[in-house]
């Protein structure tokens, strides 16, 4: 069993460390070793369970270029037991010259008897936002 970090945001340093180095194991010691993890990638469909969820990095970590990712815009809601962290993730590729769109994410995190782990990662594409001009009328409206 992975030992949990002393704070929420250790753990979530250490998810994105993992992230930007490929690190399999340094990952899956993020994660709590529950069946009822989720993870929800980018445009893919939602995992379910340990094993899914790292059969998913390891497919992703395979062969891939080194990253760098900076936070922003980064929402915390902490209790006793839990947090609940809203980012954007600003990712860059080595070797692209060309930035690519910022990723929301959420990141849920619990906290063990061995402390912080991570519960949730979802990420998904920045919406798109169109000038509609009913919702700009619906503004002034309300």
């Amino acid at each position: 069993m992975g030992k949990g970090f002393p704070t929420a945001q250790d753990a979530e340093a250490a998810f994105y460390e993992a992230f930007e180095t490929g690190d399999l194991e340094a990952m899956m010691n993020v994660w709590a070793e529950d069946e009822e993890i989720v993870c929800v990638h980018p445009g893919e469909a939602r995992l379910v369970g340990y094993e899914q969820v790292r059969r998913s990095y390891a497919e992703m970590f395979k062969d891939r270029p080194r990253l760098q990712v900076h936070l922003g815009n980064q929402v915390c809601v902490q209790g006793v037991l839990l947090a609940v962290h809203s980012v954007y993730e600003h990712i860059l590729v080595a070797g692209e010259t060309k930035a690519r769109p910022p990723i929301l994410a959420t990141n849920v995190y619990t906290r063990t008897g061995t402390g912080w782990r991570m519960l949730m990662h979802h990420a998904s594409a920045d919406p798109v936002r169109r000038a509609d001009p009913l919702v700009e009328m619906l503004k002034i409206l309300h």
